[in-house]
């Protein structure tokens, strides 16, 4: 595969690159008619393509042969935490925790989120550049801003769990989860989840967990959660 990963989700139908991605290909690294690149659809195939026009607005490829790529985790995880004030911060966990292997991000709206909207466009990019800087052929799904109750009422086959700073029982998450498990996993603001939506969810069969022993801030969390669980899960 060529160290440039291209993304285009409908290249199967299409045998197109985005406008963005034709720009790259045209104007950065000077591609030309008859040049080999490979493209994902990130759902999971790596195509390997021959470029047939050369225009950036608009490459026109010819796939040569498709190669399905298994995913590198064998369960699901979906991370559904309340975003930063500070955008950048969202966009650091969005970008690692999709080089280490994520399912599905969803930005919570909680009784002290200090950040009520966000723009999930700009993440999506942020998820398709980490999946194209780590050779990955999955894309995760980014969803809307959601609200705390609605997420507890989210169908999920899997341990729910949510994180939180109270002194309240909780077990650390490397104990209470298991290998194998799909998750989904709630973290909080910076000012944490108020009481009240930690009393609902643990009635709405979430288990409480802890993270570390010190206070973490809200991305760091999430990151942690991520890497845990793909940690417990290459154990042999």
């Amino acid at each position: 595969m060529a160290d440039t990963l291209f993304f285009s989700p409908e290249i199967r139908q299409h045998s197109l690159l985005p406008e963005k991605e034709s720009q790259h290909c045209v104007k950065v690294l000077r591609m030309r008619e008859g040049d080999r690149l490979t493209v994902t659809d990130g759902k999971g195939f790596f195509h390997e393509c021959i470029l047939l026009q050369a225009n950036p607005k608009q490459c026109l490829v010819s796939i040569q042969n498709s190669v399905e790529q298994q995913k590198g985790w064998g369960f699901t995880l979906h991370i559904a935490f309340a975003p930063t004030k500070q955008i950048d911060r969202n966009e650091w966990f969005v970008e690692k925790a999709v080089e280490i292997g994520i399912d599905m991000i969803t930005p919570l709206l909680c009784h002290y989120s200090e950040r009520k909207e966000i723009k999930t466009e700009r993440l999506e990019k942020i998820a398709v550049s980490a999946m194209k800087q780590s050779q990955q052929a999955y894309l995760p799904m980014i969803g809307e801003m959601t609200t705390f109750n609605d997420i507890l009422n989210c169908p999920f086959n899997g341990r729910k769990l949510i994180a939180h700073c109270y002194d309240l029982p909780k077990e650390p998450l490397a104990q209470l989860y298991q290998k194998g498990e799909n998750a989904l996993i709630l973290i909080g603001p910076e000012g944490d989840f108020s009481q009240a939506e930690v009393e609902t969810a643990i009635a709405a069969n979430f288990q409480p967990v802890t993270l570390a022993t010190s206070r973490l801030r809200t991305e760091t969390a999430c990151l942690i959660a991520t890497n845990t669980a793909h940690v417990i899960n290459n154990l042999s």
